[in-house]
């Protein structure tokens, strides 16, 4: 008996914002799964997949009536993506540009554009920034399904972002080459992680790599209480301190430090400076030798760690259950150790920060050394 026609189905797939690592596994499960052979018999639809350049400016900027458009667009197939899951950064390029800009709205452009590209479901990998635009895309009507990542991990809706575990594990390494340095010339350092206003970075990479100091968003320090704590390291014989601070810490009465006004246009000040801030206060308070360090975009490269490539099997997969479930305007999430799925408005405009009651001692400026909690 001859085979039952199948349905034909395309997927677009984008990375935008930030890179990180963890975005080539996601990216290589949703061409696998929705490529599945298997799959497509048993799904009765043949899906293609084409990757879209430079994230969401290259669905801006591309010409779909041209018969040349593989300066943004890449169909890929399983042998291209067999190996993208053990590389960090994106395949597919990424860029900040919004189509919802208040300076240069193209969103008109962006949803003709998927339409004559004839895309019936869009997979947007990004952050928050990424997630709104792809949020206010699907108010407007396009099939959209969000991966979420962000080495921030600042997501509300999910325990979990892309990009995370193998910044925690950069954060680590880098601390540990500098403790040579620090306990060789017993020297205090201040590292700046990124976050944004989001601690969680700043908080479990200080946590993992051990730093004596974390300065987080969520609480504001004081230059008081932060040169006791370093002197009562010092009066009980600690050789060096490694002080973590997140981008965007500040003390008590000051606002956040900025590296040049205006933002992005996701919205987004460039925020840093903190830690030359806090090495300077310390110096000037206690007269023991400070260093800064700004970790900066080291934080989002390398390989992905192992957690990061499974996460992006996992998540590329979920987006195509949702794909072929039709169930879009949502975004796939891990919580309580399942993967699922939110819908995209419940994260729209919000921000997932440290709960300092349960997640931070704001005595010690670390972590909380009280772990088990009391069911009431």
């Amino acid at each position: 008996m001859a085979n039952s026609p199948k349905r034909k189905s395309r997927i677009g797939i984008l990375t935008s914002g930030g890179d990180c690592a963890g975005l080539n596994s996601a990216m290589k499960w949703v061409v696998k799964t929705a490529l599945d052979e298997r799959l497509e018999w048993e799904r009765g639809i043949q899906y293609e997949v084409i990757g879209i350049r430079d994230g969401f400016k290259g669905l801006y900027s591309t010409e779909p009536a041209s018969p040349d458009t593989e300066g943004y667009l890449v169909p890929l197939n399983q042998e291209m993506v067999r190996t993208w899951d053990r590389y960090g950064g994106t395949m597919l390029g990424t860029s900040r540009f919004s189509p919802y800009d208040p300076k240069n709205d193209t969103s008109k452009q962006v949803i003709e554009n998927i339409e004559r590209l004839g895309i019936d479901a869009l997979v947007v990998i990004g952050g928050d920034g990424s997630l709104a635009i792809a949020s206010r895309l699907s108010d407007q009507g396009v099939n959209v399904i969000g991966i979420p990542k962000t080495i921030d991990r600042d997501l509300p809706e999910t325990d979990y972002t892309l990009g995370f575990d193998t910044a925690l594990n950069v954060i680590t390494e880098e601390v540990d080459r500098l403790r040579t340095t620090a306990g060789s010339h017993k020297r205090i350092f201040v590292v700046e992680t990124m976050g944004r206003t989001a601690g969680w970075l700043a908080l479990e990479g200080g946590e993992s790599c051990g730093a004596f100091i974390i300065l987080i968003p969520e609480y504001d320090f004081s230059i008081e209480r932060l040169n006791e704590l370093v002197s009562e390291g010092r009066r009980a014989g600690a050789r060096y301190e490694i002080i973590l601070a997140a981008e965007g810490a500040k003390p008590e009465g000051c606002a956040e430090f900025v590296k040049e006004p205006g933002t992005d246009s996701f919205g987004h000040k460039a925020l840093g400076g903190v830690a030359e801030f806090v090495a300077a206060k310390i110096r000037e308070g206690t007269r023991l030798e400070t260093r800064s360090v700004v970790l900066s975009h080291l934080q989002r490269g390398g390989a992905p760690s192992a957690f990061d490539r499974r996460m992006g099997r996992h998540f590329g997969i979920a987006a195509v259950d949702l794909i072929v479930r039709q169930d879009f305007g949502k975004m796939v999430a891990l919580t309580n150790g399942k993967t699922g799925a939110v819908s995209l408005k419940d994260i729209y405009g919000k921000v997932r920060r440290v709960d300092v009651s349960q997640h931070y001692d704001a005595d010690r400026y670390n972590g909380p050394r009280s772990i088990l909690h009391t069911e009431s």
